[in-house]
């Protein structure tokens, strides 16, 4: 039979003959082959060594795509466990799937694994790699699998097999002297890998059940060139320096106790923070011709089963009882919205109206997701509704995403925007969804930017562009959102009346461009390193005195730069000066003032820019001056 390939860019090729992917790849060029992982033929991924025929439309992947990283880190899954069974010969395997970065395997062992066995088993995975070892794919039928599986004593895999469907096809990967259950597919060889790294190890209960045994978890991560690995483990050490929750501890920001499990206290500086960002966003709403409004955290049940949540969203939401009658803590604040605006008549002319709330809303969260700032269980989400007519909806969405262009560049962030189209569990016509969702589409597409699709991951009212934001270490975050609606306007009989003077239903935008303030604060103060730009800064600038004869004249400093605006300590205690600037760096002060006697006598300061040792002689003035114009400008490059 003759092959027929199509690729992703619409080429084609003929050949006379069934060829594998690798075969294929060879005939577009050797560097492509070299580099091929794995393919995907007629939407199913394949291994390279499988032959293919007839019309095939065929993707091959390297390490650079998604699909060939996670084959890649599931098949070293493999060569790790090879390597435990090797070391540790009594060991059972449970589950080993690739993760978003590396993989892990899930252990029955009787060794208890400890640090010290993570470079043992580094060195046995990279023997494994340079043995060279074939992935070799066989299906079995479901009683010879089981009967391979028990005589090897792997009793989760004899479970695994049972679980699955009466009809799978059921397969197997040997590398050398280890098979594992697996339906692939994998790399062709075991050589592909080039460094490995055992990262750390956790207790897992079998199938996330505390009913089951408790297996041991080992993580791990592998790359096809060191360096890549190098600068792996060095973006790792990285981000633990940033971990917001050490820094939060060291800033003195924020703190978390156990009286409030996922409920973060704002310290003062924290607040400082908070609202320098909060200023920030009013100021940028407000030339983007935004109101403010500020709606209650507890509403009726009625109110919420009118939305939708109630029936779409009650796990998430905390309830409680007034005056004999059910409410809800909002985990929204568009129901809020939506009576504000029905609380006036409108007209087309009062449209599009932009109505922006920094609106506090509770969602229950496991205990085992939260995690500092980053999942919490409240949070201000800084909420904006836009209702419009249908002939203005492309407008407004182009609106909110030069908004969101200027605030994440404001923070020296860059994004991606992901187009997530409508789920199983929504409400309201597909007609009206596939409307929205193409509005979507065209009004990005028509400022030159470009989407990925999120399959099935709208909202259950509507679809949405989500913005996932890059930090500094390369690492995304989803913030910003678009979520474009037709059902709450229904639901909620909103009106306006139209210039034939008949009324009609309004369209409505739901966007956060921050996220929520709490998440975003972690995300920059991770971004900075906890070094804010100086608008940011919770303390600007600190007056250090040499010794105790400045303290008068570091006081008068500090109560002037105050009083321009200027968020300013004074540092007089009778400590050396050494100690008092290392104090001050630690903090990450954008400015450290020095006050000796000729500083005081001249009415001059010694002036430290954070990341510089020298000092610049200015006086009062001067420094406020260019402090202020720096603050104003939103410097970013601190």
């Amino acid at each position: 039979m003759s092959l027929h390939i199509t690729f992703p860019d619409g080429a084609q090729k003929e050949f006379a003959e069934p060829m594998t992917a690798l075969e294929i790849a060879k005939t577009i060029s050797n560097k492509l082959a070299k580099r091929a992982l794995a393919a995907e033929a007629n939407g199913q991924m394949v291994d390279l060594t499988k032959p293919l025929d007839g019309e095939v439309t065929l993707r091959i992947f390297t390490f650079d795509d998604e699909e060939g990283k996670h084959v890649f880190w599931h098949s070293s899954a493999h060569v790790m466990a090879q390597a435990i069974k090797r070391l540790f010969p009594d060991t059972q395997f449970a589950i080993g799937p690739a993760i978003k970065e590396g993989f892990y395997y899930d252990v029955d062992s009787s060794h208890v694994f400890v640090p010290e066995d993570m470079e043992v088993i580094q060195q046995e995975m990279l023997k494994i790699a340079a043995e060279d070892l074939t992935f070799t794919r066989e299906e079995l039928p479901r009683q010879e699998a089981l009967e391979f599986f028990t005589a090897r004593g792997e009793g989760y895999k004899q479970i695994l097999i049972n679980d699955l469907p009466e009809d799978a096809v059921i397969s197997t990967y040997t590398q050398g002297d280890f098979t594992d259950l697996c339906r692939g597919p994998h790399l062709p060889r075991t050589g592909f890998i080039k460094a490995a790294a055992v990262l750390s190890f956790a207790g897992a209960y079998w199938r996330g059940d505390a009913k089951n045994k408790m297996l041991q978890r080992i993580y791990a991560i592998t790359f096809p060139d060191k360096k890549e690995l190098d600068a792996y483990l060095f973006r790792l050490e990285e981000a633990k320096k940033r971990d917001h929750r050490k820094l939060g501890k060291e800033l003195d920001l924020f703190m978390l106790a156990d009286e409030g499990p996922g409920f973060p206290f704002f310290l003062p500086k924290g607040m400082l923070l908070r609202n320098a960002l909060i200023d920030y966003w009013r100021k940028v709403h407000d030339r983007y011709g935004y109101v403010e409004i500020s709606t209650p955290i507890i509403l009726n049940q009625e109110l919420w089963h009118r939305s939708g949540h109630w029936d779409h969203y009650k796990d998430n939401m905390y309830t409680t009882q007034i005056d004999g009658e059910d409410y809800a803590v909002k985990p929204m604040n568009c129901p809020g919205g939506m009576l504000v605006y029905r609380s006036e008549p409108h007209s087309y002319r009062d449209l599009p109206l932009r109505v922006g709330e920094l609106g506090l809303v509770h969602r229950h969260e496991l205990s085992g997701a939260l995690h500092g700032l980053f999942r919490v269980r409240c949070f201000t989400q800084d909420d904006a509704h836009i209702f419009m007519m249908r002939d203005q909806m492309k407008e407004e969405i182009q609106n909110v995403v030069r908004l969101f262009d200027e605030v994440y560049s404001t923070f020296g962030l860059n994004y991606q925007i992901e187009v997530s189209t409508m789920p199983e569990d929504h409400i309201g016509d597909k007609a009206d969804w596939d409307f929205a969702t193409e509005t979507l589409k065209n009004a990005i597409t028509d400022m030159g930017k470009t989407f990925v699709i999120n399959e099935g991951d709208g909202a259950f009212y509507g679809p949405k562009l989500d913005f996932h934001l890059a930090d500094s270490l390369g690492r995304t975050w989803q913030c910003g959102t678009i979520q474009l609606d037709f059902q709450m306007p229904e639901r909620f009989k909103l009106e306006y009346v139209g210039e034939d003077n008949q009324k009609h239903r309004p369209v409505m935008i739901h966007r956060v461009v921050l996220g929520s303030i709490e998440r975003f604060i972690g995300i920059i103060t991770e971004h900075f390193a906890g070094a804010f730009p100086l608008w940011l800064s919770p303390v600007q600038a600190k007056v250090l005195t040499i010794t105790e004869n400045q303290n008068e004249y570091a006081e008068y400093v500090t109560a002037k730069l105050k009083a321009l605006g200027l968020r300013v300590e004074a540092d007089i205690r009778n400590e050396k000066l050494g100690y008092k600037i290392r104090e001050a760096r630690n903090q990450k002060t954008p400015y450290i003032l020095v006050v000796g006697g000729k500083e005081a006598e001249d009415g001059t300061l010694a002036v430290r820019r954070r990341g510089n040792d020298a000092s610049v002689t200015m006086t009062v003035e001067e420094f406020a001056e260019q402090a202020l114009r720096e603050v104003a400008e939103l410097n970013k490059d601190f």
